[in-house]
């Protein structure tokens, strides 16, 4: 470690790889505590625990579609067969098909006992007093056994699996009205920075629409978080002192964009110092090489980021979405990595892995990726265009078009 120079500026610390920087802010968080929820409002949580299942699924023998529910011993081509009921989906009677006979049923209903398959509408005259055979079927056709999809005390979800839409109708069908998940990471988001001003207020010479706040906000929402405040200082080392302070009360994690640097307004770097528990990083990646890291006096964790709106978003990407989805709870808490193919020429500089935003066209059944923009950390037209981001190696420094590369998946996925 480098002590702090004279003049108070606060040194970088130390020189990290992405994944060691990686694991340095997750550790900085576990599992938010548990609580329970309403079905409705479980989707995109994590569970605290297993869920097993109460019922059956299905809960009994039920028709795979619209039929007669027969005894194949009695099927033949050209029989005919008396139509002795009818047992609609929620029918709750006890129905019974006896030999020589058939019961008409519908997609979903029980099957009546004594019978061994379900004869598809299709293979009939359809008839509702006497019904004509025109083909048979075999033994247990067309019928969902009961319990072939989950048996009750069945595990049906693992702790740690985010609840997405399939999870909700699962959990609904095997009799959860509501279910134990982590309780949400609060974030506050801090843009530093004179120059900046509200989107639509009018720009003066100097001055630029303050972008990165609601930029991150979306993204730790997408991420799993609830936001709870999106705030700008101006470039004022007690401001931001205060600033702070009065989010770390409300918020998990206070995310900074701006101020992470070495110049003479990098007040965000001068604040974590009089905290006396931040530190640069310099990451060897592109962009986001800047990264600061403080711990409040509260245990609020602090992660500065770079403010160049390109740099502050894959800093997020890499380093803050993990540290939520820990919190969050989640097993997995990275973003899907693929294997694409390159559609153009690529260089990169030596010594620092590089995050080049791209576009994934999948019309030939295989990823192909196309790289969107430069790598100027201010392009943010192209950010908007990109779905993935091309991960090139701190060893590679050129990458042929055609070949293979790491890309991570930016879309959302349960």
């Amino acid at each position: 470690m480098v002590d702090a120079p004279a003049g108070g500026v606060l040194p970088v610390r130390t020189v990290r790889s992405v994944d060691e920087h990686v694991a340095a802010v997750i550790a900085l968080g576990g599992p938010l505590p548990a609580e329970r929820v309403v079905l409705a409002a479980a989707a995109g949580r994590a569970l605290a625990a297993d869920v097993r299942s109460t019922v059956d699924l299905p809960p009994w023998d039920s028709s795979a579609m619209d039929g007669y529910a027969v005894r194949v011993a009695d099927l033949g081509p050209g029989a005919v067969l008396d139509v002795v009921d009818d047992v609609p989906a929620g029918d709750t009677r006890a129905v019974e098909v006896p030999a020589g006979a058939v019961v008409r049923v519908m997609t979903g209903a029980p099957v009546p006992a004594g019978a061994d398959a379900v004869l598809p509408v299709e293979l009939t005259d359809g008839g509702t007093v006497r019904v004509r055979v025109d083909d048979v079927v075999a033994g247990g056709a067309n019928v969902r056994r009961r319990g072939e999809d989950v048996r009750a005390g069945d595990v049906v979800l693992h702790a740690g699996d985010v609840v997405g839409a399939g999870a909700v109708g699962l959990l609904a069908a095997t009799g959860h009205p509501d279910v134990e998940v982590h309780r949400r990471p609060r974030v506050a988001v801090l843009s530093t920075g004179s120059e900046l001003v509200a989107p639509g207020d009018r720009l003066r010479h100097g001055q630029i629409h303050e972008s990165n706040g609601p930029q991150l906000a979306a993204a730790a929402e997408a991420a799993g978080a609830d936001v709870v405040a999106v705030e700008v200082v101006r470039d004022d080392v007690d401001g931001v002192r205060a600033a702070l302070h009065a989010l770390a009360a409300r918020a998990d994690v206070v995310v900074t964009t701006g101020g992470v640097s070495v110049g003479a307004y990098d007040v965000v770097r001068d604040a974590l110092l009089a905290e006396g528990d931040g530190y640069l990083v310099h990451v060897r990646m592109q962009p986001g090489k800047p990264q600061a890291v403080g711990v409040l006096a509260d245990g609020t964790p602090v992660l500065g980021l770079p403010g160049n709106p390109v740099s502050s978003f894959v800093s997020f990407e890499m380093f803050v979405r993990p540290l939520l989805r820990r919190m969050l709870g989640a097993r997995h808490v990275h973003r899907r990595r693929l294997t694409a193919t390159l559609a153009d020429d690529l260089r990169s500089p030596a010594g620092r892995r590089q995050l080049l935003r791209a576009r994934l066209d999948w019309s030939t059944g295989t990823p192909v990726a196309a790289t969107v923009g430069g790598p100027g950390s201010h392009l943010l037209g192209a950010l908007a265009r990109a779905v993935a981001l091309v991960d090139v190696p701190e060893d590679v420094t050129h990458v042929a078009a055609g070949s293979p590369v790491a890309v991570i998946d930016l879309r959302e996925h349960w």
